[in-house]
């Protein structure tokens, strides 16, 4: 209860900013409506009003909540409307491109460590690569698979998703081989151990704790990744669609109910990430 207690006051807190941020916000509309009639509208008849619009500027807590019940529950899981739906299109661009970048960051990773030429010519490159806005690479992207005849529509997705999505893991897996100390180097080399031998017995065991650590910001990366890459194919399916759908139609209150889609999303993933985390610590022998 005390460690929920601070959760919950944050929470309340959020709730009550946004109940305030909505009636004033929602209220330039009833008080517009009410100077085109002609009559006057008091804060205590405009606050009722502002909580029930059908496209408000910004959709009170409740009414979000409302579309989101509707379109995790309210539909059949095949329906075009259904959250669950445009969720699992989401999801398996976020997996393809998540797997891209956990391979592409943790082979670059062992090459930074095993090769200085690439940690010289590489590694600063990798971090000019994270300066580029997505928002500006992804139709070049799309535009560039599209030429090369990927057509496929996950694809561009994916790419996206692991460009976002391989940086994480390269930086905390070039930490994490390297997190070894000289003295630990050198017992193995008086055992005889070669390379590879130091790297599987040493090495990759000592970097586990970072690569786990990056994976739950990577899976993040690659969601937040997977949706901008729906935003400028025109695309029809994911929740970045149904984002693009609400604001395009004047339906805010389909743009909030995926965006929270995607928050829970995310936190599943995270929470999946953190299972198979203590599972493998388990499997290698590490008492919690």
């Amino acid at each position: 209860m005390n460690r929920a207690l601070p959760v919950l006051t944050v929470l309340l807190g959020i709730l009550a900013i946004w109940y305030a941020a909505a009636v004033w916000m929602n209220a330039t509309w009833v008080f517009d409506q009410a100077e085109r009639a002609g009559t006057t509208v008091t804060w205590a008849e405009a606050i009722p009003q502002t909580m029930a619009q059908e496209r408000p500027l910004l959709p009170p807590p409740h009414q979000v909540g409302a579309e989101l019940w509707k379109g995790l529950f309210g539909q059949a899981v095949t329906s075009k409307r259904s959250l669950v739906y445009h969720g699992y299109v989401t999801f398996k661009g976020t997996m393809m491109g998540f797997g891209l970048g956990i391979v592409a960051g943790v082979l670059l990773a062992m090459a930074i460590v095993r090769f200085r030429v690439m940690d010289m010519g590489l590694m600063p490159w990798a971090i000019i690569s994270q300066t580029i806005p997505i928002v500006a690479l992804a139709p070049m992207i799309i535009t560039l698979s599209s030429q090369l005849g990927l057509t496929a529509r996950d694809v561009p997705k994916a790419i996206i998703a692991a460009y976002l999505s391989f940086f994480p893991v390269l930086v905390s897996m070039v930490k994490g081989l390297r997190s070894p100390d000289q003295m630990q180097l050198d017992l193995l080399k008086t055992y005889g151990a070669g390379e590879m031998a130091t790297f599987l017995k040493l090495r990759l065991p000592a970097s586990m704790p970072y690569f786990f650590a990056s994976l739950k910001v990577a899976v993040a990366a690659s969601l937040v990744g997977t949706i901008v890459g729906e935003l400028p194919t025109g695309a029809i399916e994911g929740l970045g669609a149904r984002m693009l759908i609400g604001s395009q139609f004047g339906e805010p209150l389909i743009m909030w109910a995926a965006l929270f889609a995607a928050a829970i999303l995310a936190g599943l993933l995270i929470v999946v990430v953190g299972v198979v985390e203590r599972l493998a610590a388990r499997r290698m022998g590490v008492r919690a």
